[in-house]
């Protein structure tokens, strides 16, 4: 026999709507008004993830105890809402956590008379408004949603590291409450790594874009020893010197103007460079930015004349040492 605590707490009206609305409910059982519905236990709704305030798109589980008809998920609406059937009105869950929407939830089928003194559980299914995505200088750029507090190493390792690329510093963008992206804090990548402050690991909850920048390069090309792209220095800068002795220093027959083509917002720009005035110490080096063209043309003028002379040069020598050699036709 069934005590009244077993029986389903369904509001009892006495009237001939509620009492053809209650029939319908269990009729699909094969029992008939007025007979007990055995309470039973809470669906399997999948995995509970640990609480965390209720978002957009999160797919609730809901369970009413000795009402299976209200047991089931939920997924929330773009407006923070969901709705239970009976219920006339959505319920809006936006920033609850789930403690709090089995109190909202139970109020709210009380008030509608439907049940009396209900027992709600709420539990997290799956969560889709607590993204982190980590982008830029990772090997695995990803985005994966945050089921409890992640600190930055974590996310960084979940993207499978750092590039060879990678810049001197991480970049965090944390969602304003409006949902705007909010300050960007800076964390310094080479003490992070070594642990030098356990603050720098900062936790991450949910809405954060984690930003790795590529490190900047400038190019040299022409008239130089080793052509190629070389990595700014962190902090130290990149200047035309630099940047030549990188690229082992200028080839013989080099112009005393060099040029800088750098590409901004606007058209591109052609910056002239006096190269013989600076390695003249006569005009300060020129800073570089990132992407920045380093191009020394070829003096092709002197380059000509030179050779012209060597050959003569050369024919002199020859017809002196008398090693001339005419052909026989």
């Amino acid at each position: 026999m069934f005590s009244d605590r077993d029986r389903p707490r369904w509001k009892v009206l006495g009237g001939t709507c509620r009492r053809a609305l209650l029939a319908a409910m269990v009729g699909g059982a094969g029992l008939a008004y007025g007979q007990f519905v055995t309470p039973s236990a809470p669906a399997e709704t999948g995995p509970n993830l640990p609480a965390q305030p209720i978002g957009r798109n999160d797919l609730l589980a809901v369970s009413v105890y000795g009402a299976p008809e209200f047991s089931r998920t939920l997924r929330v609406s773009a407006e923070g809402q969901i709705r239970l059937p009976m219920l006339r009105d959505r319920i809006y869950v936006l920033g609850l956590m789930p403690a709090e929407l089995e109190t909202k939830l139970a109020e709210a089928l009380e008030q509608a008379q439907i049940l009396v003194d209900p027992a709600v559980t709420v539990s997290i299914a799956e969560y889709q408004s607590h993204p982190i995505s980590v982008v830029g200088a990772v090997k695995a750029p990803l985005t994966f949603q945050a089921v409890g507090p992640t600190s930055l190493v974590e996310a960084l390792t979940r993207a499978q590291g750092l590039t060879d690329d990678a810049a001197s510093e991480v970049l965090i963008t944390r969602k304003a409450s409006d949902g705007t992206p909010g300050v960007v804090e800076r964390i310094p990548v080479k003490a992070l790594i070594e642990g030098r402050e356990a603050g720098l690991n900062v936790t991450l909850e949910g809405g954060e874009e984690v930003r790795v920048p590529n490190i900047g390069r400038v190019f040299v090309v022409g008239n130089v020893k080793q052509p190629g792209g070389f990595k700014l220095d962190g902090g130290a800068g990149m200047s035309v010197l630099k940047a030549l002795s990188l690229s082992l220093g200028l080839m013989p027959y080099s112009t005393k103007v060099a040029y800088i083509y750098r590409h901004g917002d606007g058209a591109p720009q052609e910056i002239p460079v006096e190269l013989q005035k600076i390695m003249d110490r006569k005009s300060p080096d020129v800073p570089m930015s990132a992407n920045d063209i380093l191009y020394v043309p070829d003096n092709r003028k002197r380059r000509a004349t030179m050779t012209a002379i060597e050959k003569v040069v050369g024919f002199g020598i020859a017809t002196t040492s008398g090693i001339l050699v005419l052909g026989v036709h």
